[in-house]
């Protein structure tokens, strides 16, 4: 039995994994019993990306931080997602905040986003996202030289990109963000959650792709424009 709201009595989020909620409790735990499933931290209400991204938040946030979250963990429950998941949420995560990750990271997204322009090809269900990529990539050229200089040779295949290279640019968007660090980290992590839980909401409400809106890349509210 699936519910909209958390119910009392349930356990304080905390980093890691927790054997019983008498533990403790993460906030993909806490989405399982919403769902109605056995506790876990891999429940299959989630897409398993995007759970990745509420899991790796909900450690890396500080204990204040953490603290603002659960109002966040009913809207994860039933957002499955589909083939073109990974595209979708990586693309907006690592975009999201790209001017302000330190360079090393920028480069690591950089690889990233030029792998889901490939991706995204003609596809016009993934129009949006490709638009996304290359306005992101515009911002960092010399993140862009860095991948340039590389000389990647080969294209990707959807499954090699949703099983190493999405997973890693929602990875290093949020590690990017702690080696970043000050006094906004907590904010700026909760904004990565937010954004990747609207870009598969925003799939999921759609009953069937609907011709390509060209949009640039949502701006980020920290952006030091650069």
């Amino acid at each position: 039995m699936r519910t909209s709201t958390l119910p009392d009595g349930l356990p304080i989020l905390s980093r890691g994994r927790h054997r019983n909620p008498k533990r403790g409790a993460c906030f993909m735990e806490l989405a399982s019993v919403l769902a109605g499933e056995r506790w876990s931290d891999h429940p299959s209400c989630t897409h398993p990306l995007l759970a990745q991204l509420a899991r790796q938040v909900n450690d890396a946030i500080s204990d204040e931080g953490r603290r603002l979250l659960p109002p966040l963990i009913p809207s994860v429950v039933g957002l499955v997602g589909d083939e073109d998941t990974p595209v979708r949420l990586s693309v907006a995560v690592a975009s999201r905040q790209l001017l302000d990750q330190p360079e090393a990271t920028q480069r690591v997204l950089a690889a990233g986003l030029a792998r889901a322009v490939e991706i995204c090809g003609d596809d016009p269900a993934l129009a949006d996202q490709r638009h996304q990529a290359r306005s992101a990539l515009d911002l960092v050229p010399g993140a862009v030289a860095w991948v340039d200089r590389l000389e990647v040779r080969g294209r990707i295949n959807r499954k090699a990109y949703a099983e190493r290279c999405a997973p890693t640019m929602v990875r290093c968007s949020i590690e990017g963000v702690m080696n970043a660090g000050g006094p906004e980290a907590d904010a700026r992590l909760r904004d990565l959650l937010g954004v990747g839980i609207d870009a598969v909401k925003a799939a999921t409400s759609l009953p069937q792709p609907e011709p390509p809106r060209r949009t640039p890349p949502q701006a980020s509210p920290w952006s030091r424009g650069r």
